[in-house]
């Protein structure tokens, strides 16, 4: 089953079965993508629910997920497992951009109301640093995030951001960007400008 379209309000009834699924079952995850940037501020996805956990919770999330009615997915990629709730897509996301989920990214998810349910999301620079790491030559459209970081660009700590994502060129080309639009004061290899 391909990823589809959906309309917001689905996708948060998805999300908000999922979560539940989740910490009734004492997975340790932080929501992710799209509905985390909607968390704080941004606009709402129209494309799936996306949360990161370890790699050792993924079979315990399954079982939680698939227990709330969804449909587990036999995917190819190495890097996360794929539930359908009645063809809206879940992603469960162990190795985002290359880097493993740890105990560190988690411990910095802040607790959050998203849609009346409590939830860990993933503080607004941990979501800019993924995003920006996952930008390669097949996939460099900047265009949809940049919506993104304008609606999160005060709650983004941009020189751990510059720093983290240092070795990828398309990351430095999105800061420079952003930079170059005025989003941000930060950017490579500029200094911090005040004017």
């Amino acid at each position: 089953m391909a990823d589809v379209e959906a309309a917001p309000g689905e996708l948060l009834e998805t999300l908000r079965k999922a979560a539940a699924a989740l910490t009734d079952n004492g997975v340790k995850f932080a929501l992710a993508g799209g509905f985390a940037a909607y968390a704080r501020g941004a606009a709402p996805s129209t494309h799936d629910v996306d949360f990161v956990l370890t790699q050792d919770e993924v079979d315990v999330a399954l079982a939680a997920l698939e227990s709330a009615g969804m449909r587990r997915a036999e995917i190819p990629e190495g890097w996360l497992a794929k539930v359908y709730d009645e063809g809206r897509t879940v992603d469960l996301i162990f190795r985002p951009s290359g880097r493993a989920v740890d105990a560190a990214l988690l411990s910095r998810a802040e607790e959050m109301n998203v849609e009346a349910v409590a939830m860990p999301v993933l503080t607004a620079t941990d979501l800019t640093i993924l995003r920006l790491l996952a930008f390669d030559e097949k996939a460099s459209d900047f265009g949809g995030y940049l919506p993104v970081s304008r609606a999160l660009r005060e709650q983004i700590d941009w020189p751990r951001v510059i720093a983290e994502t240092a070795d990828s060129p398309y990351a430095y080309a999105y800061l420079t960007l952003l930079h170059r639009l005025r989003v941000i004061d930060y950017g490579p290899p500029y200094e911090r400008s005040d004017g």
